[in-house]
């Protein structure tokens, strides 16, 4: 095979996440000629980057996990970081996939050919070529660097949570963090007990439930390895659990009863009524993450930490916050998050018309049922436009899944060389999506990563996850507009 001829493969999955990983999985019990091109030098996504002190999920293990490679062997009901990573490449391996990943190849450019109808995609490794692409890039991996006034004069050592610098000695520091969201809520609390002084800028208080951690001893470790059923059985209490959450945020009074434990929460750790209430939340529990930790309110309560509000400028070492506020700091640390309502990869991906994806967004990115996108024939993407819930992201990747596979074989029986985004089904469904979210409690009035830049809410699913398995259980020929050979047939 020449270089100027590439091999064509059925299918590329771009990403070696759990979602990139999962679409392997699928792929190779279906027979698929395939490959998975991932950035990095090896496989786990989010849970490969992200290695600040104290990382970890804060989805239970035993549903943030694949629902066909249980793993009995947890340590913890909430899994850390390394152990998910772990579980990512042992998985792999136990279905044989591994081979199937081109590690250290980037994706920088995929652009759609329709005489040939198949995808180019351009890498630092050459031209790769498919008929359909899964797009498993995920939706929190490239990290937010707020442009902060004086930021450049800023003379110390700085670095996002998500690239965590561990050359960095922070013991005997001054140490600023900007952000109080997921990431923050866990390292802040470990960082805090060797630093010299902690200045913490938060712009909004967030809402902070207890942690229901604990250990899972190896007796139970046993149990789960032998009878597979209990876990199981677990994973679907989970499972329910998260759904009556999902629901429950609908009625005003299920949140004010989430939000009387937010407050114990408080008080437990924050005996001081100024700062309590400078860590009072301002808006509904829900608008924004949650986020869960037993140890958060205690280590702000600290003599030699400070919560300040948000960064108005800095100067040199100084940091200046909005109410006039300033501290000295020798490590500034971004707790600042991801880019989740303007997926970065929609600048890569270049459409049917010759547009950019970013140009047919036009800031709110949107796609049919989270999964196909507009202008984008034979292409999947998973963790799409107004997907996210609060339930396990498995759940969301694993419904995907189930409807991609679906597809693939539609087009394989029926010779069908081009599945695209019928536009006045795309239109009506985001209709739907969007006033069905006018009424949830993410469209509340905070100011949240969920909205994007046109204020439009382009990342929650407003319904149950329930319905979202349903509605993805089978790829349904009529909602798509399907080119069968050398013609075109809307069907």
């Amino acid at each position: 095979m020449t270089e100027s001829t590439p091999h064509l493969y059925e299918v590329i999955v771009v990403g070696a996440g759990f979602a990139g990983i999962g679409s392997a999985i699928k792929l190779q019990q279906m027979g698929s000629d395939f490959v998975v091109l991932e950035k990095a030098s090896e496989i786990g996504g989010v849970w490969r980057d992200n290695t600040y002190p104290d990382c970890g999920c804060d989805v239970p293990a035993a549903f943030y996990s694949y629902s066909f490679a249980p793993n009995p062997h947890w340590s913890r009901l909430f899994a850390k970081q390394e152990e998910i990573k772990t579980y990512t490449v042992d998985t792999a391996r136990q279905f044989g996939v591994l081979d199937k990943v081109k590690l250290s190849t980037n994706m920088l450019e995929a652009r759609w050919h329709e005489a040939q109808q198949c995808w180019h995609l351009q890498t630092n490794n050459g031209l790769f070529t498919a008929r359909f692409v899964i797009m498993a890039c995920g939706p929190m991996h490239v990290p937010v660097q707020p442009a902060l006034p004086g930021l450049e004069t800023f003379t110390g050592r700085q670095f996002h949570s998500s690239q965590w610098d561990h050359g960095i000695d922070l013991k005997g520091q001054r140490i600023a963090v900007i952000g109080t969201g997921a990431s923050a809520i866990q390292f802040v609390p470990e960082i805090a007990k060797q630093v010299a002084s902690l200045s913490l800028f938060q712009r909004t208080a967030p809402w902070v439930l207890p942690k229901m951690d604990s250990p899972i001893s190896a007796d139970w470790q046993g149990r789960f390895a032998r009878h597979p059923w209990l876990q199981g059985l677990l994973r679907k209490a989970l499972y329910l659990q998260f759904e009556i959450l999902n629901s429950g945020l609908r009625f005003p009074f299920f949140v004010k009863r989430l939000q009387k434990a937010g407050l114990k929460n408080l008080a437990r750790g924050v005996k001081d009524p100024s700062l309590r209430q400078r860590l009072t939340p301002n808006f509904a529990l829900g608008c924004k993450r949650i986020l869960l930790s037993n140890t958060w309110y205690r280590t702000l309560a600290q003599t030699h930490v400070t919560v300040m509000a948000g960064v108005r400028e800095i100067q040199g070492k100084q940091l200046i916050d909005t109410d006039g506020r300033s501290a000295q700091v020798d490590v500034l640390i971004f707790a600042t998050g991801f880019e989740v309502a303007h997926p970065p990869i929609a600048d890569a991906i270049v459409g049917a018309s010759g547009q950019k994806l970013t140009a047919v967004w036009q800031g709110s990115a949107q796609a049919y049922m989270g999964t196909m996108l507009p202008d984008c024939p034979n292409l999947f993407l998973t963790f799409g436009p107004n997907l996210y819930t609060f339930s396990s992201a498995f759940v969301m990747i694993e419904a995907q899944l189930q409807f991609i596979q679906s597809a693939l074989k539609f087009a394989r029986q029926n010779a069908v060389s081009q599945i695209a985004v019928d536009p006045v089904r795309l239109a009506l469904y985001n209709q739907k999506v969007q006033a069905a979210l006018q009424s949830t409690v993410w469209n509340s009035g905070c100011a949240s990563y969920f909205l994007d830049r046109n204020g439009r809410n382009s990342t929650n699913w407003p319904w149950t996850t329930m319905y979202l398995r349903w509605r993805l259980r089978r790829f349904q020929p009529t909602e798509f507009v399907l080119t069968r050979q050398a013609h075109s047939t809307k069907t």
